[in-house]
């Protein structure tokens, strides 16, 4: 155990389109940090450290140097030491792994960390294109108009070469995801109604955007924020806080591979599982955490960019053996009062996917779980919880367990 408390956090509404209001990006920033402080029942003089997760502040806002925004928008934390980290996807999981690192060397006690992303100020076009920024660029081999749904059908297909795959299984982790949204009051579909054949292979209702994805098997371009504060126990009772009832995060993994997608499906040739890397990533945070397995978990929380994705983690959480992760999803294992329901949050498709502040949005979501939080989306007796967040075509892979002492 790390011994790393989350004190409390905010996310901001991702059904919002802060451009529409005049505001932006810094905006996102000042709200979450005042959420989190609030919720946490704390001061702005009790923050030692500030981590900032962003990737495409530059390219879709042309703002950035995030690090010294958080005491811009917020200065009573004028003199804090801050920085910003880039994953892609996982940036904001960065973010929380060198606050952590900060606080088990000893530097600092209590840490804040932003996740914030602004996507929705730009045609959806426009932002698709900068998001391919996250891809080698011009080296992917992948004919396509965007990049991102068809780097994941690719995955798709690469399940259908391997072990087979039914359209059907990943029509129903779409038709989940939405469902789960709808009990999220912060979720960027949650108002949103589908008929259904909105989750069938329906060329109007359904169309294919690459080969191997539709269009519901896609998630959404959003803007949102999310921060959190993480402490010591110790500092957590200096505070007036009783650690033994605040989450903590048990353990963690972070691993690395390639940018390309089509060398890393080809190193994992003949292994058993499409992405190694991921499911090693999965393994160190179990180790970590001290647990066995997915069988200590009670919930998921992990990123569905794509159905395609959410398929993948099933069978590398180890919900199913390699390549089977169909039985989970007809036998129920992932629904509301399965074995692992997963996504309970609607997850990237249902939720949205503000690409910075996803992975810290993740580690929100699993605190609350644990500690009876989580309103209408509650998995009953919930202790612990494993997310999954990705960079790119799983170029970057980062897992917590959450959970109670």
């Amino acid at each position: 155990m790390t011994g790393i408390c989350i004190l409390g956090g905010h996310q901001t509404d991702f059904a919002r389109v802060w451009s529409r209001e005049g505001r932006d990006l810094s905006d996102m920033i000042r709200e979450a940090t005042h959420g989190a402080l609030e919720d946490a029942g704390i001061g702005p003089e009790q923050v030692e450290s500030i981590h900032v997760g962003n990737a495409f502040g530059e390219l879709q806002r042309q703002q950035g140097h995030l690090g010294a925004m958080v005491a811009q928008v917020v200065p009573e934390l004028w003199g804090r030491p801050a920085m910003r980290h880039e994953a892609a996807c996982a940036s904001g999981s960065l973010a929380i792994l060198s606050a952590m690192a900060e606080i088990e060397a000893g530097r600092y006690d209590c840490v804040l960390v932003v996740g914030v992303e602004e996507q929705k100020n730009l045609p959806g076009d426009e932002a698709s294109r900068i998001q391919n920024s996250a891809a080698w660029q011009g080296r992917e081999d992948i004919p396509c108009r965007f990049m991102w749904p068809a780097v994941f059908g690719r995955l798709a297909q690469e399940y259908e070469d391997r072990h087979g795959l039914d359209r059907r299984h990943l029509n129903a982790i779409s038709q989940l995801n939405y469902a789960h949204a709808r009990r999220n009051p912060l979720a960027q579909t949650r108002r949103w109604q589908f008929g259904p054949e909105a989750f069938q292979d329906d060329d109007a209702a359904n169309p294919v955007i690459e080969p191997g994805v539709r269009r519901q098997d896609c998630a959404q371009i959003t803007d949102g924020a999310c921060a959190v504060l993480l402490a010591t126990p110790q500092c957590a009772t200096e505070l007036g806080m009783d650690p033994r009832r605040l989450p903590r995060i048990l353990g963690w993994g972070h691993r690395n591979a390639g940018l390309r997608l089509l060398d890393k499906l080809e190193r994992s040739r003949g292994q058993d599982y499409i992405f190694p890397e991921v499911r090693a990533t999965i393994q160190d945070a179990f180790r970590r955490a001290g647990i066995p397995g997915v069988q200590a978990l009670d919930g998921i929380e992990t990123h569905d960019c794509f159905t395609s994705t959410e398929y993948m983690a099933i069978d590398h959480f180890g919900l199913t053996p390699p390549g089977q992760s169909w039985r989970a999803v007809e036998d129920g294992t992932i629904a509301p009062g399965g074995a692992c329901p997963v996504n309970m949050s609607g997850g990237l498709i249902g939720g949205g996917h503000p690409v910075g502040a996803t992975g810290v949005r993740m580690l929100l979501d699993a605190g609350r779980q644990v500690t009876d939080r989580a309103g209408d989306m509650q998995i009953p007796g919930a202790r612990r919880i494993g997310t999954l967040n990705i960079g790119g075509s799983c170029a970057t892979t980062v897992s917590f367990v959450v959970g109670r002492p």
